[in-house]
């Protein structure tokens, strides 16, 4: 079973992330890909379909982000509520963790976007501006082997930017419809790390991503956990929130999932 030790545990309090080299084995590798290579087929299925090449941030062929998926599938709670995320989740947020929500993210071969400097939790407030939440866990899990050439993502640390427990002013950019929350110079630490490798975050921590200039597509796969269920302004849930561990013991029911978002 993997283990997240202490050196890991200090960098990530210091500095709002750590990668977990090779975390993934080499069977649940090729089940991710296998996995995220048909959802992308569906989605440009689904975007030929309505003869749109654009859908929020997805850009057909370019950059893909697909979300909340993982009902249409027999393999990924396997993945979502198994050993290896249970161990993450809990080793960052402590003994209660509901997932929070789920997604591929994808840049296309050769012309592969980049993705402007952002917080994921400036994602929520910028569509509910009176959400409070607590910071949730990102894990950003590398299908590929990652490089700066094939767009990689940088990460700003919590110690530089004083980005802990603050989500800064984002603003939409033109064309792209990223969420921009950061303009200025530093250029973050590049992670470069062998594919199965899992960056782990606070949805509160700066990071970016690059174009992808290779033949190939560079695919990832983030699964994002919390502490409790994230509550919109008016007390709604928010995405999902899905009970997966509780007081330290698995309580994750597949046939509750339909419910969960109902909970208080």
């Amino acid at each position: 079973m993997y283990d997240v030790d202490a050196t890991a545990r200090d960098a990530f309090e210091r500095d709002g992330f750590v990668v977990l080299e090779s975390a993934i084995d080499r069977d649940t590798l090729a089940m991710l890909r296998e996995e995220c290579d048909g959802f992308v087929e569906r989605t440009d299925r689904w975007l030929e379909a309505r003869g749109k090449d654009t859908h929020s941030i997805t850009h057909r062929g370019r950059r893909y982000f697909i979300a909340n998926r993982h009902r249409e599938s027999a393999r990924m709670p396997g993945f979502l509520f198994g050993d290896l995320m249970r161990t993450l989740s809990t080793a960052f947020l402590g003994p209660t963790v509901y997932l929070f929500h789920e997604q591929w993210v994808v840049k296309g071969a050769e012309r592969g976007m980049r993705f402007a400097w952002h917080q994921d939790s400036g994602y929520v407030r910028f569509q509910d501006p009176d959400n409070r939440h607590a910071p949730y866990l990102t894990c950003w899990c590398a299908l590929d082997d990652m490089t700066r050439e094939n767009g990689t993502s940088s990460v700003l640390s919590q110690a530089r930017t004083g980005s802990r427990n603050t989500v800064f002013p984002h603003r939409r950019e033109a064309g792209t419809n990223d969420l921009v929350g950061y303009d200025g110079d530093e250029p973050g630490q590049l992670i470069e790390a062998p594919a199965g490798s899992i960056a782990v975050f606070w949805s509160t921590t700066l990071h970016k991503s690059g174009a992808n200039a290779t033949d190939r597509p560079r695919r990832a796969y983030l699964p994002q956990y919390s502490r409790e269920p994230i509550r919109r302004a008016d007390g709604s849930v928010w995405s999902l929130a899905i009970p997966f561990v509780r007081d330290g013991e698995l309580v994750y029911e597949p046939s509750g999932e339909a419910t969960a978002a109902t909970l208080g």
